[in-house]
Order: structure tokens, then C-alpha cells, then sequence
């Protein structure tokens, strides 16, 4: 109660404050449930990472409000004045998305950084991330800070974090997170958020965007043929940079799913804006049926995931999601065919340990390096001399000498590049796939994901796994076990088991590192005989690895 107070007398939000009263009162009259609600606010805190900070719009440390993004702001603006060389002021650009509270959490950090001393410049409205990240590149800035929750639940937001400088605009990474968090708890248990000094910042001039709409525009040629395609921006911020973006190259635009295009922080249409989720794309088939689209491009609400879908008889919707790992290689493949031949550096295909192993076939094959990176785009956008580097959970990067964190609108540009040159050849993406897995082998992928009640089941079933390996996956003979507890090869330690399989296939175990689920990716590839034997190889193994591995976390 007394920290619920205290938190009060610094709220500057008049819907927050309503709220924490409302339950300190019912707590001072002994009313258990609202006790039992200011110690899951208050126990504890969000913890400030690698992924910065994500959760739900409420009151009290354990939740995003302005008091935690002011005292993050504070606490960032003293990292960077530490950080800076001698006579260097530092700066920081300042991006939002169109979620509840996104505007004024950016502007509350602009002022903040300003009073601090901290050259402060916020982009003119909302956009999307990559235009952010571009952004701090673009503009050579320290620092740059997304305010976004992706693809999370509509009352969730949060705050990405990048650095300039050596850093090349991607995300923080260990020990930087450290650092800035331990600045944070500095202010958090120092400073009252209504005294820390504010100043005026710079809004940025529209220019920023139109050097992110030309560079992103630039990576197509024009147009061979034109594609009749469906988008939906699932209530984010992404049509309007992406229109601009289409336009530039000599895209005709795609048809809209008029009920999505919108910014909307209560994603209406959507129990889960996220393209990845059971019926989060079913309005976008609904459309493309309307039309007989030969594709469909989504993008996530803050437009840095793409989701792609392409015709499909077979299907009840008449359309068929690519998963990332489809997408992922055929974007690879396209990026290995226009990488530049370099004898002393021939550049890098990068993806993360728990996405296809289909991109080392295409680097092989082209004579490029291939780097698996542990997951997150923080570790894939750092690798050297990259040329492409994609995460099976819908992210690409197609155009690292812009953007340094995966970018849903370049993907889509390329893509549909991609359709474009295959429709003035007389073929299809299905076509364009069916290629693929004749010239690489045929790639099938699937997911498991166990959701527990108590974190710790996780840990248990990670331990069982160390301690008694299997021997078998289902009837396929384990060859062996790579743990990653202590960090493998150039790899950072990380809480993952890869199961490599006597038939080639590959089994990758972790922790969610957002949710309290248990992860299970499972890939199985095959090249032997035709295109219908190479499917069905691999869909028995994924299918028995599949049940195999079920029996044994579950």
C-alpha cells in the first residue's frame, strides 16, 4: 500500500491515478482481490532487456504507464550522456506506432531526454518500426526508441531500444541492456518522476520518411509484370509507407482490406493482431476470393513481420499462409542470385538457430557464408557482411545497408518483385517453391508449443532432457545433442537443446523467452526421388518427430 501511494503522488495520468486509487482504497477496506492485484503491480517490476520493455497499459511498476517510461527515459539519457566521447552531445530519434498511448509515451521521452541533455528529435507521426530504425542510421543518432508492442494484445505496449555507432543501428544486446536497465532502477528509486527536467525536442522533417520510402522502393526493379494481390495492415500503421513505397517502384496497388487499414488501437476484427494466429488473416481471404488475388501481404501492426499467402484449391479460405520459413528460404534464394560475387568477402546468409536450415542449402549453393545467430533480429541484423538474414516467426531482412532489424514492408517489395518476375515467366510462387525444393531438397517444418501454468514445469522438462537424453525421437535414432547452456562455437550461452536426427532431421527444445510456454521446432528435409516423394519423406518424418516429441515434454 505504501508503495501503491507513493507510486500515486507521480503519476501524471489521470486514467492510471483513477484506477490505483481505486484499488488502494479497496485494499485500505481489506478487499483481497485488490490486495492481491497491488502485489502482482508492485512485487515486482517489468524488467528492462534486450527486447527492452513490453506490457499491459496499467498502473504500477509491473506494468507499462508513464511513470515506468519516463523513469526508462531518464534512466537511457543517463546511459548515453555516460556513453558519449568527451564534447559529444548524444541524440536520440523517437519513433511511435498507432497503439493506446504510443504518442504520448514518445513524447514524454522526447522532453525527458531533451532535459537530460540529450539531443532529442521525434519522428513527425506515427509509422511504422523499420522507418525508426532506418531512422537512427539515416540521421547517425545514438540512439533510437520504438515505442510499439508489435503484434501483442491491443492494451499491451512497449519500448525497443537501438543503438548507433558501432552498434549500426540494431538493437541492444547484452551488456548494453544491463547497463541501461541498471540506470533505470537508479532513477526508479531516486528520483520523483514529476521533478525530472523536461525541455522542447525537434520533430524530424518528412524527409526522413521519403529517404526510407526511395531506399526501400529501390530494391525492386521495375515492375516485369503486374500482380493482382490483397493487403492488410491488421489495424497498424503500415499502409501508408507501404502505398508510398508500391507507388515509387511502379507497383499497381494491391486491393485493401478495407476494415483493417486503419491504425485502430482496439483491433477490432482481430481477437490477436498477429498474422500468425488462427483467424487473424480470414478477412484478408474473404477480400482476395472478392478478387481472385494471386496473393495476399500482411504486415503486423507495426509493419516489421510479413505474412504471405498464395492461392490454394485444397484449402476451405482458397488460400494457403507461406510459413516464415517458406518465405524466409524463397527470399533467401532470391537475395543469394543478386548477391554481388566478392573473392575476399563473399557475404553472409543468416538466420536464427531455430529457423529452417533450407538458407545453408542456398548459401552453399552460391558460394556465400551461412550464420546461425540464437534468435531474435538483435543477433541476426549484427552478423558481418550480411546479405539477408530471416527468423521463422515472420521477419526478413532484405536490405541491411538500410535497415538494421527485420522490415515487413522491403520483404513485402521484394516479394512481390519476386511474383512479378515469375508472372512475366508464366509461373507462380507455388511454381517458385515446387523449384526450390527440387534444386535444394524438399524442407518441412513444424511447431510445438506447450503452454504451462507454472513457469518452473519448463526448467523441469529442460532438465529431465539434459539428464536422461533420448535415445530416440518417435523411431528415429538420435545422433546427438547439442546443449547451448554454455554457448556453442561463436554462440552466447542460451537455454537450448538442438537434436540432430540419424535421417538428417533437426529438433530445436527451448523456453519462450516472452511467454510461459515450452518451444519445440522440428525440420526435416529430403532430396531423394521426385517432388511428390521428397513432400511425403519429409511430412512422415516431421509427422513422427511431431509425436515423438510430444511424448516426451508432455
Amino acid at each position: 500500500m505504501q508503495a501503491a501511494r507513493a507510486w500515486l503522488n507521480q503519476d501524471p495520468d489521470p486514467e492510471t491515478q483513477a484506477q490505483l486509487r481505486a484499488l488502494i482504497n479497496a485494499g485500505g477496506d481489506g478487499d483481497t482481490a485488490a490486495l492481491s492485484d497491488l502485489h502482482s503491480r508492485f512485487d515486482t517490476r517489468l524488467a528492462f532487456g534486450t527486447a527492452g520493455l513490453r506490457g499491459e497499459i496499467s498502473a504500477g511498476p509491473n506494468r507499462m504507464n508513464r511513470v515506468l517510461v519516463s523513469q526508462a527515459a531518464a534512466g537511457l539519457a543517463t546511459y548515453l550522456l555516460r556513453h558519449a566521447a568527451p564534447g559529444v552531445t548524444p541524440s536520440v530519434v523517437i519513433g511511435y506506432d498507432g497503439r493506446k498511448n504510443s504518442h504520448v509515451f514518445a513524447t514524454d521521452t522526447a522532453a525527458l531526454m531533451a532535459g537530460a541533455g540529450v539531443r532529442a528529435i521525434l519522428l513527425p507521426r506515427l509509422l511504422p518500426t523499420p522507418v525508426l530504425a532506418f531512422a537512427v542510421r539515416h540521421l547517425d543518432a545514438s540512439c533510437g526508441v520504438m515505442v510499439t508492442a508489435s503484434h501483442n494484445p491491443p492494451n499491451d505496449n512497449g519500448y525497443k531500444v537501438y543503438l548507433g555507432g558501432v552498434n549500426n543501428g540494431a538493437q541492444i544486446v547484452s551488456p548494453d541492456d544491463k547497463a541501461i536497465s541498471d540506470e533505470i532502477l537508479r532513477v526508479a528509486a531516486d528520483e520523483h518522476v514529476p521533478h525530472l527536467p523536461r525541455a522542447s525536442y525537434e520533430t524530424a522533417e518528412e524527409t526522413v520518411v521519403q529517404a526510407y520510402i526511395a531506399e526501400t522502393a529501390s530494391i525492386a526493379h521495375t515492375p516485369r509484370a503486374q500482380v493482382n494481390s490483397v493487403y492488410t495492415a491488421m489495424h497498424g500503421v503500415g499502409w501508408d509507407t507501404t502505398r508510398r513505397v508500391l507507388e515509387k517502384s511502379g507497383f499497381d496497388l494491391p486491393t485493401l482490406v478495407d476494415a483493417q487499414i486503419a491504425p485502430d488501437a482496439a483491433f477490432p476484427t482481430v481477437a490477436f493482431p498477429n498474422p500468425e494466429e488462427p483467424g487473424a488473416m480470414d478477412l484478408a481471404y474473404e477480400t482476395a476470393r472478392e478478387v481472385n488475388a494471386e496473393l495476399i501481404i500482411a504486415n503486423d501492426p507495426d509493419a516489421d513481420r510479413l505474412a504471405v499467402a498464395i492461392p490454394d484449391i485444397s484449402s476451405a479460405s482458397g488460400y494457403r499462409r507461406l510459413s516464415g520459413n517458406e518465405v524466409g528460404a524463397i527470399l533467401g534464394w532470391r537475395a543469394a542470385a543478386l548477391a554481388t560475387s566478392d573473392v575476399s568477402d563473399p557475404g553472409a546468409l543468416a538466420c536464427s538457430i531455430v529457423s529452417s536450415p533450407a538458407l545453408h542449402a542456398v548459401a552453399d549453393a552460391y558460394g556465400l557464408r551461412f550464420v546461425e545467430t540464437l534468435t531474435g533480429f538483435k543477433w541476426v541484423s549484427r552478423v558481418p557482411g550480411l546479405v539477408y538474414g530471416f527468423e521463422e516467426a515472420l521477419g526478413y531482412l532484405v536490405n541491411p545497408d538500410s535497415v538494421r532489424d527485420k522490415d515487413g514492408i522491403s520483404a513485402a517489395v521484394a516479394l512481390l518483385s519476386l511474383v512479378s518476375d515469375l508472372k512475366s515467366e508464366g509461373t507462380t510462387l507455388a511454381g517458385y517453391l515446387d523449384r526450390f525444393s527440387e534444386k535444394f531438397g524438399h524442407y518441412a517444418s513444424g511447431q510445438i508449443s506447450v503452454r504451462v501454468s507454472e513457469v518452473s514445469t519448463i526448467a523441469l522438462v529442460m532438465t529431465r532432457l539434459r539428464e536422461s537424453p533420448p535415445t530416440h525421437v518417435g523411431r528415429i535414432r538420435v545422433d546427438e545433442i547439442d546443449d547451448f547452456r554454455w554457448g556453442l562455437g561463436d554462440l552466447p550461452p542460451s537455454d537450448v537443446l538442438r537434436i540432430r536426427l540419424t535421417d538428417g532431421s533437426r529438433v530445436m527444445v527451448r523456453p519462450s523467452g516472452t511467454e510461459p510456454k515450452l518451444k519445440v521446432y522440428i525440420d526435416t528435409r529430403s532430396t531423394v526421388g521426385t517432388l511428390v516423394e521428397r513432400r511425403a519423406a519429409a511430412q512422415a518424418a516431421l509427422d513422427e518427430l511431431d509425436r515423438g516429441m510430444r511424448a516426451l515434454i508432455e
